[in-house]
């Protein structure tokens, strides 16, 4: 037997705001993502081709996300 359930958006919210959610961590960048990502930051990767970076590795949107907050306080 197997139980199944969705999670809605209040109660994700309430387990992001605890802390609760993995997902706070991205994974680690590995030394050619970590170049990208600093290119990208720094104005020398257009939009549309880092979209296109971001799809093939989501990752790489946590990690500029990350490092926006982290720039912008």
């Amino acid at each position: 037997m197997s139980v199944h359930f969705t999670v809605s958006g209040l109660t994700r919210n309430l387990i992001h705001s605890l802390g609760l959610d993995h997902e706070q961590v991205p994974r680690p960048l590995t030394p050619e993502q970590s170049l990208l990502l600093d290119c990208y930051l720094a104005g020398q990767i257009p939009d549309s081709a880092w979209s296109d970076y971001v799809f093939e590795m989501p990752e790489l949107e946590k990690h500029a996300e990350a490092r926006r907050a982290r720039g912008s306080t």
